[in-house]
């Protein structure tokens, strides 16, 4: 009887998968797809970490258009093999953050000066009305917060931190926007801000360079206009800061003021 208990009491202790009956290769079957399973998922997690370091690497700065990604050299700093930085880079392409181009291999993808001017006529139109629909909606709250990203842009700017300065005013434009309760809308503006960081950088920086703090006087007139709870007013300045961001990308891409005009009113049209 005893030995019978000490029997149970093993064979409750062995590993499930060790205590399976081998019907027919079942076993052997079960085994190699729990090893496969187990091997994908590895592989899915590390191409996640490789996409998400490529991917970082491009929103601060480090890898700007038109940058090479040579697969080899990024599984090096990496540390891992190349199948994990191809399907990464598949995936960037995917995003419209890379693009192959014959003879040259995968690189940061840029954009085209009308490419440029759509994408901001798009956030333009986009932005003004989740702005107008946020302004009802914000709370106490939410310009406490927006204020708090304005205390950082101040910072960053002081510190000639272009990154820092733009994940603050995008946070700020977050509370904002998400304030309206459309989660498609910010999904597809925040969709934009990617697509033309590598401009947005470059903007952020020539006015950072130039002691331009126009760029930065929007924001905190947004808080106020927020707290006042007028939306008209919010949508006018978000509306304003948009012209005038376009406008410093196109100077600094040494495009004419009155072309810039022309292709607005054409575009409006």
């Amino acid at each position: 009887m005893r030995s019978a208990v000490r029997t149970r009491q093993v064979e409750a202790r062995r590993p499930v998968l060790s205590r399976m009956t081998p019907v027919g290769g079942g076993y052997r079957r079960l085994l190699l797809a729990v090893m496969a399973m187990s091997k994908l998922e590895s592989s899915s997690l590390l191409t996640d970490r490789v996409f998400t370091a490529i991917r970082e690497e491009i929103m601060n700065g480090g890898m700007p258009a038109g940058h090479r990604l040579r697969i080899r050299d990024i599984a090096a700093q990496l540390g891992t093999s190349v199948m994990p930085v191809r399907e990464a880079i598949r995936r960037l392409e995917e995003a419209g953050l890379a693009e192959s181009i014959p003879h040259k291999g995968a690189v940061v993808r840029g954009l085209t000066l009308e490419e440029l001017r759509q994408i901001y006529h798009v956030r333009r139109l986009l932005e003004v009305d989740a702005a107008r629909l946020g302004a009802p909606h914000a709370t106490e709250s939410t310009a406490a917060m927006m204020e708090m990203h304005c205390a950082a842009i101040t910072a960053s700017v002081a510190e000639e931190d272009v990154v820092g300065a733009l994940d603050a005013d995008e946070a700020l434009l977050t509370e904002l926007y998400a304030a309206g309760g459309n989660t498609v809308l910010l999904d597809v503006i925040q969709g934009l801000w990617e697509r033309c960081r590598v401009y947005k950088i470059v903007g952020a920086r020539k006015a950072i360079e130039e002691d331009d703090r126009s760029l930065w006087s929007f924001q905190p007139r947004l808080v106020e206009a927020v707290r006042a709870h007028d939306a008209q007013a919010v949508a006018d300045i978000t509306d304003e800061s948009m012209v005038s961001a376009s406008e410093r990308i196109e100077r600094h891409l040494g495009v004419d003021p009155s072309d810039v005009e022309s292709a607005r009113s054409a575009g409006q049209g």
